[in-house]
């Protein structure tokens, strides 16, 4: 391979794909793509409806797990990420949320200058072509396909029947100028295939002769001389290569990978680094900081009516789905089944929506697997803007060593009332009379638990991951910033991080979306700072 690039990205994920294509738009610029899982050519990853094959699966992910976390009962906590082309949305559940406009006004107050709803709006749009109602608020021409879902089940009709009879608000478009109510969960799936940054933005551009992407290349550490980051060192078929970069080096390797090679490298709290043994190129208290995530509790029901998607979890039911599906592209595994979900202010005391209420026509248990139970449904409520914050450190200066992560998932008792409050506002949408016929035995937690102190010891016993880390690298304006507005690190020259660690706060709902779009946006930052 050529000793030297001018970009080299780590991490073929979701913003390391839209940096790709980007960057290597112009036939002159050198291109070094760097991903240490697979190709996606695998029908687990494009078949929308077996992406919990692909998580926990040892091809596709990293398949990290959290230490005990305090607040659940001492249960670790698994974290799946993407170790393949397209990174986590090549695994994840394809699910597409912008948020909301006050997320991108947080940015700004924690010191993100120019992160507004106004400033990343135009970013959402273009890389979007949305499969859906024309509207000025979403795009028509962008490399990735976001479709509306048509619903697959006569559940999610009804669902959203009793939402309305609850006096919640219908909403065409969740994406649109306003969060809040319940309607389609918008989906990174066209043509009953998953839509996945690597289809989107690399297939596109597969002939690009400037444009190198490298496979099962693990990245090791950041070589710096003076200021200045000037190469990456990795692994390929067994044996280390460096490479380097007469422009720049782009971390997209995601919220724990990318503070893992940092602090490889020698970059981070220095007194941490220490104890490892690493010389410190540069101190960064930041670095593995602030990590976020979105943590969610079901709620699960029997269905007396034959119509749920229960049984197609049954082993027997699963190849003729999947044959339908490789023929095709239609049926059972042609959709995620999320395809209704709501956004909720839990209590009078939330000045904006605080909840997802997502619901599914099937019953199934954490990993995907049946439950014991004819047919059946569940929800997930979700706690949108989470106060609790973790780490990621090393455990090891060896690079082959996973990180120690620990999310303290639940610590700030704030984080609570959204949970205990959705349950009950769930049951409150069940109870309508339109939705009667659907409704059988509450499975879990089951009627029995009312209280705020059954509710929550059933959340701490029961509540997971909803699997989108992120804020690891925070940008911002402040000392404790791990990187400044443009992603840039600060304190070192041709370096910088673009993925979800460099969020300052979470966003209100999965974070794929966003992720696409902060790429999006400083791909131009990148390419001007070029001219």
């Amino acid at each position: 391979m050529p000793p030297s690039y001018d970009y080299i990205i780590v991490g073929a994920g979701s913003a390391g794909c839209v940096l790709a294509n980007r960057l290597s738009a112009d036939p002159s610029v050198r291109v070094l793509l760097l991903e240490a899982g697979p190709t996606d050519l695998h029908p687990f990853v494009a078949m929308p409806a077996a992406f919990t094959f692909a998580i926990g699966s040892r091809r596709f992910d990293w398949r990290y797990v959290s230490q005990p976390e305090p607040y659940l009962g001492d249960r670790e906590i698994p974290c799946p990420r993407g170790l393949v082309l397209g990174g986590s949305s090549s695994i994840n559940a394809m699910a597409f949320v912008r948020g909301q406009a006050e997320d991108y006004e947080e940015w700004t107050r924690l010191g993100a200058h120019g992160w507004g709803y106004a400033d990343c709006l135009p970013y959402f749009k273009r890389l979007e072509t949305f499969v859906g109602p024309s509207s000025p608020w979403r795009g028509t021409t962008g490399p990735l396909h976001v479709t509306a879902p048509a619903y697959s089940n006569p559940l999610n009709e009804a669902f959203l029947r009793a939402c309305r009879d609850a006096g919640h608000k219908l909403s065409p478009d969740t994406n649109g100028p306003d969060q809040e109510g319940f309607g389609p969960m918008d989906q990174t799936i066209h043509r009953g295939r998953r839509e996945s940054t690597s289809r989107a933005y690399l297939r596109p551009i597969g002939d690009r002769g400037n444009l190198k992407v490298l496979t099962r290349c693990h990245a090791l550490r950041i070589g710096v001389e003076g200021n200045r980051a000037r190469s990456v060192t990795f692994t390929a078929r067994g044996a280390a290569h460096t490479s380097r970069a007469d422009r720049e080096i782009i971390l997209s390797a995601g919220a724990i990978n990318t503070p893992k090679l940092l602090l490889q490298s020698g970059i981070g709290p220095a007194d941490e680094l220490r104890r490892l043994g690493i010389d410190v190129l540069r101190d960064l208290p930041g670095v593995g900081r602030n990590l976020q995530d979105h943590v969610d509790a079901p709620l699960r029901h029997a269905c007396p009516l034959p119509i749920t998607v229960t049984p197609a979890l049954q082993f027997h039911r699963q190849v003729p789905i999947f044959l339908n599906w490789l023929l095709f592209k239609r049926g059972w595994g042609a959709t995620n089944h999320f395809e209704v979900a709501g956004y909720i202010r839990s209590g009078p005391e939330a000045s904006r929506p605080d909840a997802q209420i997502c619901f599914m026509p099937l019953v199934a248990g954490a990993t995907g697997t049946g439950m014991n139970v004819s047919h059946g449904f569940q929800l997930s409520i979700m706690v949108l803007q989470p106060r609790s914050r973790g780490t990621v450190t090393l455990a090891s200066a060896d690079p082959g060593v996973a990180p120690v992560l620990r999310f303290n998932y639940l610590k700030e008792p704030a984080d609570l009332a959204p949970l205990i409050n959705g349950i009950r506002r769930t049951r409150e949408i069940l109870c309508q009379k339109s939705f009667e016929r659907c409704l059988g035995p509450e499975l879990f937690p089951g009627r029995d638990a009312n209280s705020d102190a059954e509710l929550e010891r059933y959340i701490r016993a029961t509540a997971k991951s909803t699997h989108h880390p992120c804020g690891t690298c925070r940008m911002g304006s402040d000392e404790e910033a791990v990187v400044d507005p443009d992603g840039r690190v600060r304190g070192l020259d041709n370096l910088r991080v673009v993925d979800a660690s460099i969020m300052p706060a979470i966003t209100s709902g999965n974070i794929n979306a966003p992720v696409i779009m902060l790429a999006e946006k400083l791909a131009d930052a990148i390419l001007r700072s070029a001219l």
